[in-house]
């Protein structure tokens, strides 16, 4: 059958992201028409859907059987004609979908783009594998430096389906990157498993500073920002580039986990909490001004009552601008499924996770309010209703707060596609635990 219109769904993080706009260039040059990621099926008359799943925690698992399953009804009512997975849950879990879900067309593996392609009747083009269809708003894009994990952390599954770590060659990246810019970005967000070991199996030795510098020089790139950082062996010339280079937001995204040393020890994560704490010490000193974003787990094995207070403590004291939590949850094949006890029952963790939530959402508060008067540069993402949604190089799109800013402020006669993506200097005028208000600067 010929394949003439898609949706591709895509699920889970920024990285799969990222995957799915590759493909869906491929798929946009051969002379298919793509369909809105999340149209009514019923509505959006496409030929078949694909979906990249994730496979990383049971969540995502569920919501991405979900989505097979729905799509899978929408054809057995005839709005689609073919169904089609790749990505973390198919790479990881192949036989299994494919005996309990036989309504699908076609299962692929993470890295397995082009047998996709096969499937919807077109050939791979690999003149385009430095070029994208973006599917987040035309002035930002996220930029995938490697591929794959070696590190060791007891929790995580994410070595068992991507792989060991392997780094994009930075002259793929700078590619890539350079036609990012010339479609309109402005701001790059560097993803990875782990970004801080980018380079050394390419160049041994780590070379995210360097790949920041070049980046930073292409033409019509303004922010540059961090994410997926790992806190041991963190390469300290990231945080000179950071402090000294306009370009490079003072913004980095380190997810911490623990502080306690026992729960380290399980999580395998190569570091202790003195060394913890000594890190955030040497970023807040190094980078004058840096918010910090972090994770923790809550209700890992080995975090008992005292452990936890360690962890509130510590979160108390470090005052991170922005922190996100989640609760322990045993992973099959995992290093911790195998050799750890999960004792702690749901109810702890689920009260353990408020207590830390309730505790971060004042100093968020508190942080915010510390900004209310100043005047900072945002860059301006969409409009709803009769406000712009804006961001400073303080936030990161869809994972941190917003500032939003009334129409009305603006000058007259403009309009919203000259709003759109546009730099403006915006005075905080009220703060919220998460978002901001503010007046545009005249």
């Amino acid at each position: 059958m010929k394949i003439e219109r898609i949706q591709l769904v895509t699920l889970g993080c920024s990285k799969n992201r990222v995957d799915s706009e590759h493909l869906l260039k491929q798929i946009f040059e051969s002379g298919i028409t793509i369909s809105p990621e999340g149209e009514d099926l019923s509505q959006a008359k496409a030929d078949a859907v694909v979906i990249n799943t994730c496979g990383f925690i049971k969540d995502a698992k569920k919501e991405s059987i979900e989505a097979i399953l729905s799509a899978v009804e929408a054809k057995s009512r005839g709005y689609i004609k073919e169904v089609h997975v790749f990505g973390c849950l198919s790479q990881r879990y192949l036989l299994e979908l494919e005996q309990s879900i036989p309504e699908v067309d076609g299962f692929y593996g993470a890295f397995d783009a082009k047998s996709v392609m096969a499937a919807l009747g077109k050939e791979w083009n690999s003149c385009l594998e430095a070029h994208r269809y973006l599917t987040t708003p035309s002035h930002y894009a996220y930029l995938k430096i490697s591929e794959g994990c070696d590190r060791v952390c007891s929790y995580c599954s994410i070595p068992l389906i991507r792989g060991p770590h392997k780094s994009v060659p930075q002259e793929l990246l700078i590619e890539e990157a350079s036609n990012l810019a010339s479609m309109g970005v402005k701001e790059l967000i560097l993803v990875a498993q782990d970004t801080t070991y980018y380079g050394l199996d390419l160049y041994k030795k780590r070379a995210l500073s360097g790949l920041m510098e070049r980046l930073s020089l292409i033409n019509g790139i303004e922010w540059i920002r961090l994410l997926y950082s790992y806190p041991a062996g963190f390469p300290e010339d990231v945080l000179e580039i950071m402090a000294s280079n306009d370009k490079i937001c003072k913004y980095l995204d380190i997810p911490l986990q623990h502080v306690n040393d026992k729960v380290l020890a399980n999580m395998r994560r190569s570091i202790d909490g003195s060394a913890t704490r000594a890190l955030v010490e040497r970023f807040r000193k190094k980078v004058p001004g840096i918010s910090l974003r972090t994770t923790m787990i809550v209700g890992h094995p080995g975090e008992d009552k005292r452990a936890f207070k360690e962890l509130l403590k510590f979160v108390e004291e470090a005052r991170f601008e922005r922190l996100g939590a989640f609760t322990y949850s045993e992973e099959e094949g995992t290093w911790g499924a195998t050799n750890l006890k999960d004792t702690i029952r749901g109810r702890e963790k689920q009260e353990r996770y408020d207590t830390l939530m309730e505790l971060q959402s004042g100093i968020s508060l508190q942080y915010n309010i510390s900004r209310v008067g100043s005047v900072e540069r945002v860059i301006v993402d969409y409009e709803d209703d009769d406000v712009f949604v804006a961001r400073s190089a303080k936030e990161s799109p869809e994972v941190d707060g917003e500032i939003l800013m009334g129409k009305r402020e603006f000058p007259k006669g403009f309009s919203t596609k000259d709003i759109i993506g546009t730099f403006v200097d915006a005075k905080i005028e009220s703060a919220g635990e998460y978002d901001l208000t503010a007046n545009i600067v005249k």
